[in-house]
């Protein structure tokens, strides 16, 4: 049975892919910021829990010591927006957001390149608004676009390992359910950037994760999960 590893998997789109993952067989381990969380969603589905914090090098490293029997993939999700204009940048937020998207992974790497089996694989999390530049989005674009460089360089230093990233664009996981009666707007707006009008579900990218965890011979590659919008006019 192959084991792997959801890093943000005890919620939205982390969470699904650890359900996902269990209901198709694999031994999964649930790391997560908050243990509590991370032990009741393993709790659901059957699967074990782990205490990671993408900013914090030491939960890393401890971890990857007690995963050290081996680990053939790790799906990391962890994000931590900072969505103001340049003016309003604050330093500490600024590289949160980096540490969780771009160093985070890449400290990952460091610790569990050890552990991880040759034929297994990692995957990060990109975004669609690394392609598409606007006014509030300066960090998430830039930490998002970055997280392209960062499987394709990961790739070439962990190799044989495999290393790709998922880029969704606007998706129903739940996140956007805060907006509340604005939720469908947001949504409505997003499918007509797109060119297959509608936005996306939880399963497309999920679909995508499990797909890649089985895709021996693509590394290096950003997948972009959003029907074209990062083409798109609008």
């Amino acid at each position: 049975m192959e084991r792997i590893l959801v890093i943000g998997g005890a919620r939205a789109l982390g969470a699904a892919v650890a359900r996902r993952a269990a209901k198709d067989g694999y031994e999964v381990v649930i790391g997560a910021r908050d243990l509590a969380s991370a032990e009741a969603q393993a709790g659901e589905i059957g699967a074990t829990a782990v205490r990671i914090d993408l900013q914090d090098e030491s939960t890393i490293a401890a971890a990857a010591e007690r995963l050290g029997e081996g680990v053939d993939h790790i799906v990391t999700t962890g994000s931590a927006p900072h969505d103001v204009r340049a003016t309003e940048l604050d330093r500490d937020s600024l590289l949160a957001a980096f540490t969780a998207k771009v160093v985070g992974p890449m400290l990952v790497a460091k610790h569990f390149a050890p552990v991880l089996r040759p034929t297994g694989s990692m995957v990060l999390f990109s975004g669609v608004v690394g392609w598409r530049p606007g006014p509030g989005s300066l960090v998430k674009g830039v930490t998002n676009g970055a997280v392209e460089y960062a499987a394709r360089h990961l790739a070439a230093d962990l190799a044989p390992v495999r290393v790709n990233a998922v880029s969704p664009g606007v998706v129903d996981s739940g996140a956007w359910d805060r907006l509340g009666e604005k939720k469908a707007d947001v949504l409505g707006r997003s499918a007509a950037r797109t060119f297959v009008g509608r936005h996306g579900s939880t399963d497309d990218v999920v679909d995508t994760v499990m797909w890649l965890l089985r895709a021996g011979f693509v590394s290096g590659e950003t997948i972009h999960v959003e029907g074209g919008a990062r083409h798109h006019s609008a």
